[in-house]
């Protein structure tokens, strides 16, 4: 299946060198492309992934940006940028961003990324680790499916028993539990046992503590 990819930069020949790149993968598609969120969504809405430069010289933060991409396809946004704001990127990563990958990394590195956010997984740069390193309210970005998986299964239920209630198999709970583990792993909230994911459900107002 095709990945379908947009970006939203507004230097022409970062855009054109993407491309370039994208068009030389079997399984990669470059959909839409604009200088801006808007224009984006004026050539197409239907995205796998979507890059998404910081700093547009439109003068839009990425939370404004974040908030129309999400409002409008249900594309995972992978931040692409070449900025070095602790704070955009926490920005970013508080509205929806699913990680981030620099302008200057090799070819190689920004097609595993591209992969890698279409799959759901976090990318964690060292500049996004360090960036939400100290970030006091941010909390790993589950999706509405993962955030039921946790509810269920932080409180006790087996994964078998997950799957009967949310009507999916025992190896898709497992492999939304995976990616919860990893998301909160990316914002280093480690959640490598059931216990551990219990605890930042209760955190995250995801289920309530257990009295007693």
């Amino acid at each position: 299946m095709d990945v379908r990819i947009g970006i939203v930069d507004d230097h022409p020949t970062t855009v054109l060198g993407v491309a370039a790149l994208i068009a030389k993968q079997p399984e990669l598609r470059l959909v839409g492309s604009g200088a801006t969120a808007r224009e984006l969504l004026a050539s197409a809405r239907s995205f796998d992934v979507v890059l998404l430069d910081l700093s547009l010289s439109d003068g839009s933060s990425p939370a404004e940006n974040l908030r129309r991409l999400r409002a409008s396809t249900a594309a995972r946004v992978l931040v692409f940028t070449s900025e070095d704001r602790p704070q955009l990127i926490r920005e970013a990563a508080r509205h929806g961003a699913i990680g981030m990958i620099r302008k200057s990394s090799e070819a190689g590195e920004l097609l595993a990324a591209i992969r890698a956010a279409a799959r759901g997984e976090v990318v964690a740069s060292v500049e996004w680790a360090a960036a939400l390193e100290f970030d006091p309210v941010l909390r790993a970005q589950l999706t509405e499916r993962e955030t039921q998986v946790l509810a269920l299964y932080a409180a006790g239920e087996t994964a078998e028993r997950v799957g009967e209630q949310l009507f999916i198999s025992r190896e898709t709970v497992v492999d939304h539990v995976r990616r919860i583990r990893a998301k909160y792993a990316a914002v280093d909230r480690p959640a490598t046992t059931k216990v551990q994911l219990y605890r930042r459900a209760v955190e995250d107002g995801i289920i309530e503590e257990r009295k007693g």
